[in-house]
């Protein structure tokens, strides 16, 4: 028998931006990029964090898993073992079978038994996700996608919403160093909901903050951080936020133009900036994320304004840029061109259909 809870739109927004306070302590800045894993994760949707070395992104994720009560925990469903959260360091010595995990020879009853993997988690963090070779990044391709791995002839699932065991994946990469890494295929990135790009702090007064932090300790701040809310919660906010956020036909249209806009195939000017547009999943994903940014607002009701904040980090890594114009816009800036490019593709789809 189900003891899942009903929630409301308030309540939602009220433990997330409590939540949200709590990492503003031990993060200092980024508090857009925070809000856009608190949307990603209440549109039960994986994230890729892009950004130099030394900017936070891995200790973020360790810092909800905190408020989520998932460091630590470890638990059997339907005789499975599962840990709150898995970190995979990514190497390109890694193996597909170290994430999924494998069938190993017991000697003693001369049988194969099923060794589980890192994957079998609520939450997985893979660290520097572009420095293992395609074939085990393309490992966790079924996980992201079917919530389920296959080990030998028989297939588990990862994710039990009826028992509060969502499954998430959070993973980073840098960007700028090159040297020993495979860039993510289009296949791979698909299963991102968001791509979120986290930067250097922005003021100088954020620098000092962060300096101050840490001044005095030698532990990292997160440690201080306690549990908010248990695992089910999660569950609980994203099914009331997929049943109870409406989206008015005004909103359907706006997201409909958005992606038909960004296909050269179909509105001719954007063709000088990119090759391929966004496909029919590109516009669940905007449109999940849109219910999730409105409810983290308190409001029932998807507006376009909703769809235009969550716009960039749901397309910017699925929207395939002309070669010719990348090259343009690379003569100006060595890195970040790609980024460049799309947003100004972006703009000129906005700007179309405002």
């Amino acid at each position: 028998m189900s003891t899942r809870h009903h929630r409301d739109i308030d309540e939602v927004r009220s433990i997330t931006t409590e939540m949200l306070r709590a990492l503003h302590r031990v993060i200092i800045g980024l508090r857009e990029e925070t809000s856009l894993v608190a949307v990603a994760m209440l549109a039960n949707g994986h994230v890729l964090l892009e950004g130099v070395p030394g900017i936070a992104k891995t200790t973020m994720v360790k810092a909800l898993a905190r408020l989520l009560g998932l460091v630590g925990r470890e638990e059997e469903i339907n005789g499975v073992p599962f840990k709150g959260l898995s970190r995979i360091q990514f190497t390109p010595d890694l193996l597909p079978s170290d994430i999924t995990g494998s069938l190993v020879y017991n000697p003693a009853t001369r049988s194969f038994e099923t060794r589980f993997g890192p994957i079998f988690a609520y939450m997985v963090l893979a660290d520097e996700i572009n420095r293992a070779v395609p074939r085990t990044q393309s490992a966790l391709l079924q996980a992201m996608q079917e919530k389920q791995v296959t080990i030998g002839d028989k297939t588990y699932s990862l994710e039990f919403r009826e028992k509060g065991k969502f499954f998430l994946v959070f993973a980073t990469q840098n960007p700028v160093e090159q040297e020993g890494t495979y860039p993510l295929p289009e296949a791979q990135l698909d299963r991102f909901l968001m791509r979120i790009l986290v930067g250097y702090p922005e003021s100088l007064e954020d620098e000092k903050n962060i300096l101050r932090l840490h001044s005095a300790r030698l532990t990292e701040p997160i440690e201080d951080l306690e549990q908010i809310v248990e695992p089910r919660w999660l569950v609980e906010a994203q099914e009331t936020i997929a049943k109870s956020v409406e989206v008015t036909e005004e909103t359907l249209d706006y997201i409909a133009r958005v992606l038909r806009s960004t296909r050269p195939e179909v509105f001719e000017p954007i063709s000088e900036y990119l090759e391929l547009g966004a496909s029919p999943r590109a516009g669940i994903a905007l449109l999940r994320a849109a219910k999730a940014h409105a409810a983290l607002r308190g409001s029932s009701v998807v507006e376009p304004k909703d769809v235009d904040k969550v716009l960039f980090p749901v397309l910017n890594h699925r929207l395939i840029p002309r070669v010719e114009k990348l090259i343009e816009y690379e003569e100006k800036t060595r890195y970040g061109a790609r980024i460049a490019l799309i947003k100004d593709a972006l703009e000129l789809v906005k700007k179309t259909i405002a």
